[in-house]
């Protein structure tokens, strides 16, 4: 029995395929590509980092924001957006929603270590400072001396 020679099949006609999963995923991809150059083109200002596309439903976009007022800034713009996205997409997305997820954001894990570190540098006051504390604290009232005196007592050493 001869052998059949298979030639090599072109895997370039699945990816522009108009059916099956891959070509389901490059038209995800390709309209999240689309939704995130359309909000970068109309708020500037917003920073990449609180805001993300979070699901693609039937007709609507999710996007999750960090905070209420940068979702308040994208609500100022959502029909601007809409519309181009609808023009973008052939109709395929018509819808935004916004939602805030405020846990989402990555700065608040860094804080507590960087206000560590300033408030262990900022509870010393400099000698000027100590001594014009403990010359007004001769004229004040008793209360108010001593509280004066022991904020006088954190001096840089």
């Amino acid at each position: 029995m001869a052998r059949k020679s298979k030639s090599p099949s072109d895997m370039s006609s699945l990816i522009n395929s108009n059916k099956g999963t891959l070509a389901y995923i490059t038209e995800k991809t390709n309209s999240l590509t689309i939704l995130t150059d359309i909000v970068r083109q109309t708020c500037p200002d917003l920073p990449q980092e609180v805001w993300h596309i979070a699901n693609f439903n039937n007709k609507s976009v999710v996007i999750n924001v960090s905070s209420s007022v940068w979702g308040q800034r994208l609500q100022f713009e959502r029909m601007k957006i809409n519309q181009k996205l609808f023009e973008a997409t052939q109709g395929k997305y018509s819808q935004i929603e916004i939602k805030v997820s405020p846990n989402r954001n990555t700065l608040r894990a860094t804080q507590p270590q960087a206000t560590k570190n300033t408030l262990s540098t900022s509870s010393t006051i400099s000698e000027k400072t100590a001594s014009e504390l403990r010359n007004i604290a001769q004229n004040a009232p008793k209360g108010l001396k001593e509280k004066l005196e022991k904020l006088a007592q954190h001096v840089k050493k």
